[in-house]
């Protein structure tokens, strides 16, 4: 897999718009970022990223409270909402994409390898579940990643504000 193909369609549209996105991601480690940057003039629409792969980070560069997810199960698209809609508000930006995920090789007490959720904030929120069936801790990665950069291109797409030229 190359990531530039990943996002191509996705940055297009971000440019094309004026609009911004920031990145929060768990278990795909960087790969929605890096897909989002490989693309040439990432800096018109990229305002940053975090991979929150533990408690910790979670709290130090997103600012995470237990207030903001009290009672949101974890691995659900509420809470995945909810990291989206912190990034968005802490960046200033147009979209912000979320991914929490299992990608294996086991489960663990809330969920199965080969899980994902993905959180879309913006103009046009959206949020999707997904669940490779797999182990593939690295297969699930790029899986995870392939599947928000769909979601977000869907999200931008049936959005209607309108393109610039």
């Amino acid at each position: 897999m190359t990531l530039t193909p990943m996002a191509e369609e996705v940055a297009e549209l971000l440019r094309r718009r004026g609009d911004t996105i920031v990145v929060a991601e768990t278990s795909t480690g960087g790969l929605i970022s890096s897909a989002l940057l490989a693309v040439p003039g990432a800096s018109a629409y990229y305002k940053g990223g975090s991979v929150l792969y533990t408690y910790e980070s979670r709290k130090k560069l997103l600012g995470i409270k237990g207030q903001d997810v009290e009672g949101l199960a974890p691995m659900s698209e509420a809470m995945v909402m909810a990291f989206a809609q912190k990034a968005q508000a802490q960046f200033a930006s147009t979209w912000a994409i979320a991914e929490l995920g299992i990608a294996g090789p086991t489960g663990v007490a809330y969920g199965e390898a080969g899980s994902s959720v993905i959180g879309i904030a913006g103009p046009n929120p959206v949020s999707a579940l997904l669940n490779t069936g797999s182990s593939e801790r690295e297969d699930n990665m790029w899986r995870f990643t392939g599947h928000a950069l769909s979601l977000l291109c869907k999200a931008l797409s049936e959005d209607s504000a309108p393109l610039r030229s």
